[in-house]
C-alpha cells in the first residue's frame, strides 16, 4: 500500500535543509602552533573511513576555533564530505570541528533519528559524484546539499530500519572480510610457487622421474664458447675482406661477459647455476636496450594507431597489457630502432615500478619501448623467456633489483644495473616444465581470484540494495500506529521557527565549551580537557 505521493504510508517528502541547519568548515593556520594540539577534535574527510567509523588524527584549541572558518558541531551531527572525498559521511563521534571539505548538519536528535538520515544520505549523497552526462564534478555547494531531497518515515519507523540495516551490514562486512583474506592468501600463494618453483620443489617429482640433463653450468659454458667462436670467424672475415692480416693478440679483444656476484645468494638444486642476464641475452644486435631517453620521444608523439609504445603502467603480473595501449608512427618508429621490441623478449620496468618484468605477447609483433622500460632479447638455448619471467617475479630476484635501483625522486633502474642480475638456472627442458606448473597454478589461482573480486562486488551491490530497499519502505512493515512523518515534519518546522530546535554550535559552542572540559575522545595527546 502506498500514499497518493507514491510514498510509504506515513511517509514525508521534505529537504535536507527542512530538517537541519548545515554549517561549514575550514583549517586553523598550519603556521601557528597554538591553534594546534589542543583538546577539541579536528578531521578531514581522511578521517571518515566509513558512516560510523569516524576517527580524529589532530586536535584544535579553542582559539584555533575563533580565529579560523572552522566551527563545533555537537556530538552525532551528520558530516558530509562536499569536496576531496566527495560522498562521504560520517557520523561525529563527540563533538567535534571538521574542514572546508565537508558540511555539518545539526538538528535535534528528540525529533530525527540521525542514523537514519546518515544511512540515507550515505546512499543519497552518491548522485552528487555524477552529473546527468556521467562527469565526476569536483564538490557540491551547501544550498546544493541543503535541497537535497530527504524521505522521511515516522520516528518509530526510522528506528526499525536502521535496526534492520545494522542485523544485516555485519554479515555482509563479515563475508567481505572474509573474501579480502582469501584475495590475501591468495597472493601469498602466488609467490610461495614462485619461490617453489626457483627452488626445485615444484618439479621435484618430475626430476626423479626422468634422465639428467645437461648441467645448465656446462650449457652456458658451451654456449659462450660458441658465441666467442662467431665473433672470433666474423673478425676474421672481415680482415680477410680487407686484405688485411690479423693483428697480434686481436682475439683479447673480445669482451667475456663478467661472471654471476652470488655473495649472499642461496643454494641451488644439483645441475642448476647462477647466471647473469647479460650472460643469458642473445648477441645480435639491440638485444640489449633501454627506451629513448632526452627528447627522443614525447607525448608529443603519441598517436591513436600506428606502433605501440609499450610503457610501465602496460606492465602487470608479468604480462604486457593492452590497457591505456598507445601508439607512434611508423616514421617515428624507424627511428627508435635501438629501441624496438618484438615477441618473446624480456621487459623490465626501470622508472616507478622499477624491476617488475613482463614478456611482449604475440599480439604485438613489433612495438617500440618507452623512456621507463628496459629490454633484454635473451638466448633461447639457455633460457626460457617464460621461464626467466618467472625467477625475476621471486623474493630472491626482487631483492637484488631494489638493491640495484637508484634512490632518486623517482626509483630508476639502470639497464647496466639489470644485466648484473642474476637468476637461478636450471637446464632447458626443467625451465619448460616449471613454466607449465607455474602457469597451471596461476591459472587457478586467477580464476579464484575473479571469483573473488565478483563475489565482492555482488556484496557491494547487496549493499546498495538493502539501503535502496530501506528508503523505498520495503525493508521493514509499516505500522499505522505510528505517529505519521508529517505531524512530525510540522512539529520540527514550528520548533526551528521558535528557534528552540537546533542545538548550539559552531563558535557559540565553542565558547560555552571553554568554561568547561570538552566531552572528547582520547587521541593519545595526554590530556582530556583544556583550561579556558
Amino acid at each position: 500500500m502506498r500514499e497518493e505521493n507514491g510514498l510509504p504510508p506515513g511517509w514525508v517528502r521534505t529537504t535536507v535543509g527542512d530538517i537541519y541547519e548545515v554549517i561549514g568548515g575550514g583549517t586553523p593556520s598550519t603556521e601557528k602552533a597554538e591553534f594546534w594540539n589542543g583538546t577539541i577534535p579536528w578531521i578531514t574527510s581522511a578521517d571518515i573511513h566509513g558512516p560510523k567509523n569516524v576517527e580524529p588524527r589532530k586536535a584544535i584549541t579553542y582559539k584555533a576555533i575563533e580565529n579560523s572558518a572552522t566551527n563545533l558541531v555537537p556530538k552525532d551531527s551528520i558530516l558530509v564530505v562536499t569536496r576531496v572525498g566527495l560522498g562521504k559521511v560520517g557520523l561525529a563521534p563527540t563533538q567535534l570541528c571538521f574542514s572546508q571539505d565537508m558540511q555539518g548538519l545539526i538538528g535535534n536528535n528528540d525529533f530525527i533519528f540521525p542514523d537514519y538520515v546518515l544511512y540515507f544520505l550515505s546512499e543519497a549523497v552518491q548522485a552528487f559524484k555524477f552529473t546527468s552526462r556521467g562527469t565526476t564534478i569536483p564538490g557540491v555547494t551547501k544550498n546544493q546539499l541543503k535541497q537535497l531531497d530527504l524521505l522521511l518515515p515516522p520516528n518509530a519507523e526510522q528506528h526499525r530500519i536502521v535496526a534492520k540495516i545494522e542485523e544485516l551490514f555485519p554479515r555482509l562486512d563479515a563475508g567481505v572480510a572474509a573474501l579480502q583474506r582469501a584475495r590475501a592468501n591468495l597472493k601469498r600463494y602466488r609467490a610461495a610457487v614462485l619461490k617453489a618453483a626457483v627452488e626445485g620443489r615444484l618439479t621435484a617429482e618430475w626430476r626423479q622421474a626422468h634422465l639428467p640433463q645437461e648441467p645448465a653450468a656446462a650449457l652456458l659454458q658451451r654456449i659462450l664458447a660458441e658465441r666467442r667462436l662467431k665473433w672470433e670467424e666474423e673478425q676474421a672475415a672481415k680482415f680477410a675482406a680487407a686484405g688485411k692480416a690479423p693483428p697480434p693478440g686481436w682475439q683479447e679483444k673480445y669482451k667475456e661477459p663478467a661472471p654471476p656476484d652470488t655473495a649472499g645468494l642461496p643454494g641451488l638444486p644439483e645441475g642448476w647455476c647462477w647466471a647473469s642476464l647479460e650472460t643469458l641475452a642473445s648477441a645480435g644486435k639491440y638485444s640489449i636496450s633501454s627506451g629513448p631517453f632526452g627528447s627522443n620521444l614525447g607525448t608529443k608523439d603519441y598517436k591513436d594507431s600506428g606502433v605501440p609504445i609499450i610503457r610501465g603502467k602496460n606492465v602487470k603480473n608479468g604480462r604486457v597489457t593492452l590497457d591505456d595501449l598507445t601508439y607512434i608512427s611508423e616514421e617515428k618508429a624507424k627511428q627508435l630502432e635501438r629501441s624496438l621490441a618484438r615477441p618473446r623478449d624480456l621487459i623490465v620496468v626501470a622508472v616507478g615500478s622499477s624491476g617488475h618484468p613482463a614478456i611482449v605477447p604475440d599480439y604485438l609483433p613489433r612495438s617500440i619501448l618507452s623512456q621507463n622500460c628496459n629490454k633484454i632479447t635473451l638466448d633461447e638455448s639457455a633460457v626460457l623467456p617464460e621461464y626467466a619471467v618467472i625467477t625475476m617475479q621471486t623474493e630472491v630476484v626482487q631483492r637484488q633489483l631494489v638493491a640495484k635501483t637508484t634512490d632518486t625522486a623517482r626509483p630508476f633502474l639502470s639497464l647496466t644495473n639489470l644485466m648484473k642480475t642474476v637468476i637461478p638456472l636450471p637446464p632447458v627442458e626443467l625451465q619448460r616444465r616449471i613454466a607449465a606448473e607455474v602457469d597451471q597454478q596461476f591459472t587457478l589461482a586467477d580464476s579464484l581470484e575473479k571469483s573473488i573480486t565478483a563475489n565482492i562486488a555482488r556484496a557491494s551491490r547487496l549493499r546498495q540494495s538493502i539501503l535502496k530497499r530501506a528508503f523505498a519502505g520495503k525493508l521493514v512493515p509499516q505500522d499505522a500506529a505510528d505517529e505519521p512523518a508529517r505531524v512530525l515534519l510540522e512539529r520540527i518546522r514550528a520548533e526551528r521557527e521558535a528557534g528552540h530546535l537546533t542545538p548550539v554550535a559552531g563558535r557559540a559552542a565553542a565558547r560555552e565549551a571553554e568554561a568547561g572540559p570538552v566531552a572528547g575522545v582520547q587521541l593519545g595527546l595526554g590530556l582530556e580537557g583544556e583550561e579556558g
